[in-house]
């Protein structure tokens, strides 16, 4: 397998992947799954804020993908980011999204960033909830029924990390 980061032409894979989630699963929220060209405009956004997006290959296929998005927009909010990682279906629990989150952590700590949530769709999504936890991710909360799809009520899942020193010391301002 080979982390890497994220290239213009790996947009129709991640757009494949990600629409699968979306259509058949409850770890995204969303209920139409984007297009190319709006899956390649998100994905525009983060790097220009610098920030990763990275792809995980297996044999030339694209396995999964990970990215650091701003946590909110306020300006207090400036040195937490939100994690997002998506494995395909057939790789599930081959270590894929462990592959990604390593080096997505490293870089978000590298560039000076103190604390990474996660908002897990559906507390019912034990794979990202291990995943999270095994790379030092903590329970915070739960949003109790916060969103609907398929004919149900799902749970948000709050799940956090320190980056670097987490709040233990000041940040250098960028």
């Amino acid at each position: 397998m080979t982390i890497r980061p994220s290239r213009d032409e790996d947009i129709p894979a991640i757009t494949a992947l990600y629409s699968h989630h979306v259509l058949t699963g409850t770890a995204s929220f969303e209920e139409i799954a984007p297009d190319e060209a709006e899956m390649a405009r998100r994905r525009a956004e983060i790097l220009a804020r610098g920030l990763p997006y990275l792809v995980a290959e297996c044999q030339g296929q694209l396995a999964g993908y990970a990215y650091a998005g701003l946590y909110r927009t306020r300006s207090a909010y400036r040195f937490t980011l939100e994690n997002s990682v998506y494995v395909d279906a057939g790789m599930a629990r081959r270590g894929v999204g462990r592959a990604l989150m390593d080096p997505l952590i490293e870089i978000c700590e590298a560039a000076g960033y103190r604390r990474m949530i996660a908002v897990i769709g559906d507390s019912a999504n034990h794979g990202s909830i291990g995943l999270h936890n095994a790379c030092g991710f903590r329970h915070v909360g739960v949003l109790p029924a916060v969103g609907f799809k398929f004919g149900r009520w799902l749970d948000g899942v709050l799940m956090e990390r320190p980056l670097g020193d987490g709040g233990e010391s000041l940040p250098v301002e960028r």
